[in-house]
């Protein structure tokens, strides 16, 4: 079954992710035929899906699609001399001359790179391939030369685990998500350009034109959504550019920017957009006076109206062009049916954790990275000698070895070397490194008090039981304690059982005084707790923060407040993560300033909802 979709692109308007599956497989079809066109204009792309025959299919289609130009596949666990080039260790052994070999990337140039499981791409790796991207040139031993390649970056990442590098990511035009795709969907092939109509195409998009108002309505909806580089309207405009040649067209057309919209600047919001508010027409007292009607002979005279006269034409037909502004509010329109859910709770909590910038780096709220000798995630060796349990790294200490054998060979006598033996210095040792992340806790304090705690209750055990369904393949934990009346209770120690859960939960009741203080001091203790064991803690306060208990189980809210304040600060004396859901009628002063004390992150939540709230968790936990 073939489909052609040069002639029927999908609406422009639809959302590249909430869309029907068969809509986002039409956008990834005609998202293959950019690439055909295109292939290092905009980039590349940034696809979620995972491996299966959805996939399969469309990477498929992509090799087809590339005909002659470099289709290459770089591992997630490549180094730097598979990928840059290096020494040729099997030939420089067997010949006992230097010999180099080419990298990956220099085999990719005018192609494609495909990054398997690019989410797990080392920093290293990362910096590499930006270094090669934004100048279009490679260092190899004998200097630097030209390379150019478009990146297809496979992101298998799950809800709960971290994407694609945001560096690499931003550098990608289009972002695009197969998971909702069914195997059924994907059975329609791809009607590719042939070698004549290629030709034609691109001959073209050279004669493509953008108007001043086209880049500057771009830019205008990337303002209004919050995105603050200009690479996402410049390689949106690109994107225009690429879908208006493919519809023969000399001109951008408001559809052509409408798409790369939807598909560049979407999924790059950082902020929704806010309609435009008129102002009021202004109102005279004054009414105006009536037209006066014409003689009767010049009424009948003027029955056939007449034709303007040309100037007037040309006038009247650039009204009818769209402006700047309307081309932006368009624009908007149609980034805005493609934002993702809860945009505004990650957004909110993503600004919150780059404001605190150091901190949110070392609390490790996704388990800490610790770096191994012995087991864990292989990383690149380093110069180094085995000692304390670490490990030689064989192959890299021959690599650093083989280039220096001429040199180190003595004089040819009776005592010289044989050519098969190879002159290991203690410089040229390397050794093995790895890396190991803990796994995480999240530590629940439930305000039970209050006429309002019945509802809170059921909606908190509904995020803790959706956070465990998703937490068994991370093997994170989740401990909840509850305070109501005078005291703060645990109520489920750390945990990944989910028939626990819901039996602890159970039979939790609600009423009574607002312990905070108490709340936050076993937070802490089970913190330091949980932390012994192995695990990296992160405290989440679901509260308004109107603490009426202090820690000696006397009401006052002057010194229940003095209590949760000393206790907060003695949070934000410690390496870990915290989240505040506040929950009440209106962002409460009382919960941001103690969020603010202790060094959480801070979001209103009103009505609080199970879904949201473990969205919510997830994002604190991913950070």
């Amino acid at each position: 079954m073939t489909q052609d979709l040069r002639s029927a692109a999908p609406p422009a308007a639809e959302p590249l992710q909430d869309a029907p599956p068969s809509a986002v497989w039409s956008d990834a079809q005609l998202l293959l035929l950019a690439l055909q066109l295109d292939p290092l204009g905009f980039g590349g792309v940034w696809l979620r899906a995972g491996h299966g025959p959805v996939r399969e299919a469309w990477l498929a289609q992509l090799a087809r699609a590339m005909g002659q130009r470099p289709l290459v596949k770089v591992p997630h666990h490549i180094d730097t001399e598979r990928l840059l080039g290096g020494t040729d260790l099997t030939h420089t052994l067997q010949t006992g001359r230097l010999q180099w070999q080419e990298g990956l990337l220099a085999q990719a140039d005018g192609g494609m790179v495909i990054l398997a499981m690019a989410e797990r791409l080392g920093a290293a790796t990362v910096a590499q391939m930006l270094y090669t991207l934004d100048r279009g040139r490679i260092r190899q031993h004998h200097g630097e030369t030209d390379c150019r390649f478009g990146i297809v970056a496979l992101d298998e990442s799950g809800e709960d685990e971290p994407g694609l590098a945001p560096a690499l990511a931003e550098r990608l035009g289009v972002w695009l998500s197969l998971d909702a795709v069914s195997r059924f969907d994907s059975l329609n092939t791809l009607e590719l350009l042939s070698a004549d109509e290629l030709a034609r195409t691109r001959s073209d998009l050279h004669q493509v034109q953008a108007q001043d108002q086209d880049l500057g309505a771009l830019c205008q909806a990337a303002l209004a959504l919050g995105i603050d580089s200009l690479r996402a309207p410049l390689l949106a405009l690109q994107v225009a550019r690429v879908h208006a040649a493919l519809h023969q067209r000399a001109a951008l057309a408001p559809e052509d920017l409408a798409l790369a919209a939807r598909w560049v600047l979407a999924p790059r919001a950082t902020a929704v957009p806010q309609p435009a508010q008129e102002p009021p027409p202004e109102q005279s007292d004054s009414q105006p006076p009536p037209p006066e009607e014409p003689p009767p002979d010049q009424a009948e005279q003027d029955d056939s109206p007449a034709p303007p006269p040309p100037q007037e034409q040309g006038e009247s037909e650039k009204a009818e062009m769209p402006t700047a502004q309307d081309l932006a509010e368009m624009l908007l329109a149609a980034a805005a049916a493609a934002l993702p859910p809860h945009l505004l709770d990650r957004l909110l909590l993503q600004r919150q954790s780059a404001q605190k910038g150091v901190r949110a780096a070392q609390s490790g709220s996704s388990g800490q990275a610790q770096k191994h000798t012995m087991r864990g995630r292989p990383l690149s060796p380093r110069a180094g000698k085995p000692h304390a349990g670490a490990r030689l790294h064989l192959l890299a200490t021959l690599r650093a070895a083989a280039p220096k054998q001429t040199l180190r060979r003595k004089p040819s006598n009776a005592h010289a070397p044989s050519r098969n033996r190879i002159s290991l210095w203690p410089e040229d040792f390397h050794i093995q490194r790895f890396e190991q992340r803990s796994p995480s806790c999240l530590i629940f304090a439930i305000d039970a008090s209050g006429s309002a705690a019945l509802e809170r209750l059921a909606e908190a055990k509904g995020a803790v039981e959706i956070l465990l369904q998703q937490s068994y393949a991370r093997r994170d934990s989740v401990c909840v304690l509850a305070f109501r009346g005078a005291k703060a209770e645990l109520l489920l120690p750390p945990t990944r059982s989910l028939v626990r859960a819901k039996r602890a939960l159970a039979g939790l009741p609600g009423g009574g005084g607002t312990p905070l203080a108490m709340a936050l001091q076993l937070g802490l203790e089970q913190a330091i707790q949980v932390q012994r064991a192995g695990m990296t803690p992160s405290l989440v306060v679901l509260s308004d923060g109107r603490a009426n208990i202090d820690l000696a189980g006397m009401g006052g809210r002057a010194q229940a407040g003095a209590d949760a304040l000393a206790l907060a600060q003695r949070w934000a004396l410690s390496p870990w993560a915290a989240l505040w859901i506040d929950t009440a009628a209106k962002p409460e002063p009382l919960a941001q300033a103690l969020a603010r004390s202790m060094g959480a992150q801070y979001l209103p939540m009103p009505y609080v909802q199970a879904q949201r709230m473990a969205a919510a968790m997830q994002t604190l936990r991913g950070a």
